[in-house]
C-alpha cells in the first residue's frame, strides 16, 4: 500500500476510465482526532481510503490509499446505495475557456430541460453531473459530526491502513503546527 496526498487520491478517482456514476462514498469524523474519513469505491476500481483535516479554512491537507483493489461481496454493503439520500461528486476544471463554456451551455440546457418538465432530483443531480463532465459522482453516506456505522466497519476491515493512514496524517498535523484549531 502506498501512502500519497488525499488530491493524488482523488486525481487518481478522476482519471479512473470508468463509468463514472459508479462510485459510492462514506465519510464523517475521525475516530480520534483532527479530521475526517473517507471511503470512496467503484466496482471495478476498488475502494480508496482517505484522511483529511482543515490547516485553514482554505486550505485542506491529507493522506490516503487504495485498500482494495475491487468491491468484492464483503466490501459492497459497506458502501451506500442508490436509495442513500446523500450525494457526493468530484469535479474536474475545465481544460481552457472553449470547454468552459461548453460546460455552462450544456449546464444551461440541462437545467432547462428539468425546469420544464417533470423529474426526480436523482436524474437532476446525474444530468448535471455529466453536463459538467463529473468523473466520479454517486451516493454518499456522511455524518457531519459523528461516523456512519458503515465507517467504522470500513476502518475495521482496513485496520492496517487505518493505522497507518492515521499516523501519516498526525505527522501532517505536527508538522502543520495545528492541533485543534486554524492555524
Amino acid at each position: 500500500m502506498r501512502v500519497r496526498t488525499w488530491d493524488d487520491i482523488l486525481a487518481d478517482v478522476a482519471s479512473e476510465s470508468t463509468d463514472p456514476d459508479g462510485w459510492r462514498a462514506v465519510a464523517g469524523s475521525r475516530r480520534e482526532g483532527l479530521g475526517e474519513d473517507l471511503y470512496v469505491g467503484h466496482p471495478s476500481v476498488g475502494v480508496y481510503h482517505l484522511k483529511t483535516y482543515a490547516k485553514n479554512p482554505r486550505d485542506l491537507r491529507g493522506v490516503g490509499a487504495r485498500v482494495a483493489r475491487s468491491v468484492d461481496d464483503e466490501l459492497d454493503p459497506l458502501l451506500p446505495d442508490a436509495e442513500t439520500a446523500g450525494r457526493f461528486a468530484v469535479r474536474s476544471a475545465p481544460e481552457d475557456e472553449d470547454h468552459a463554456e461548453a460546460m455552462a451551455t450544456r449546464l444551461r440546457e440541462t437545467l432547462k430541460v428539468h425546469a420544464e418538465a417533470p423529474t426526480t432530483p436523482d436524474h437532476l443531480f446525474e444530468d448535471v453531473m455529466t453536463a459538467v463532465d463529473a468523473p466520479a459522482f454517486g451516493p454518499m453516506e456522511y455524518a457531519f459530526d459523528g461516523r456512519p456505522d458503515e465507517l467504522d466497519e470500513l476502518s475495521d476491515t482496513f485496520d492496517e491502513a487505518e493505522e497507518l493512514l492515521s499516523a501519516e496524517l498526525e505527522d501532517l498535523i505536527d508538522q502543520d503546527d495545528v492541533d485543534r484549531g486554524f492555524h
